[in-house]
């Protein structure tokens, strides 16, 4: 893995950012430092070490020090968190999330109509 791909992948973790978070400044420490806030704890630490190993990668004799699995593992979890779902995807959520709630409310009210028949000696 060379510099510019680390510089590619801090500058991929900026843009998505800035889409998502409306978050705005130059590179990825910047836009960690205004608005890393609201991100999860786990996805602050790995974005940091991120724009850590951005910076580092711009001088060539630490290049050779990076740990460029734990450079590529970090991107992995900022990409999956701060890629936006589409809107046929999230329609299709909202909808799921209506049917599962409307089903577990006739569910219940099933078990207590069944509860009560049972009750009253009527099964």
């Amino acid at each position: 893995m060379s510099g510019v791909t680390v510089q590619q992948m801090a500058g991929r973790i900026a843009e998505l950012m800035e889409a998502r978070l409306r978050v705005r400044g130059e590179g990825l420490a910047e836009k960690l430092r205004r608005g890393g806030r609201f991100l999860p704890r786990k996805v602050r630490r790995e974005a940091e070490y991120l724009a850590k190993a951005d910076e580092e990668a711009r001088v060539p004799k630490l290049l050779s020090r990076l740990d460029h699995e734990r450079i590529a593992d970090a991107y992995d979890v900022c990409v999956r968190y701060l890629k936006p779902l589409g809107a046929g995807a999230r329609r299709k959520a909202i909808l799921l999330d209506m049917f599962t709630g409307f089903a577990t409310g006739l569910f219940a009210t099933g078990v207590l109509v069944i509860a009560l028949l049972i009750w009253r000696g009527f099964l």
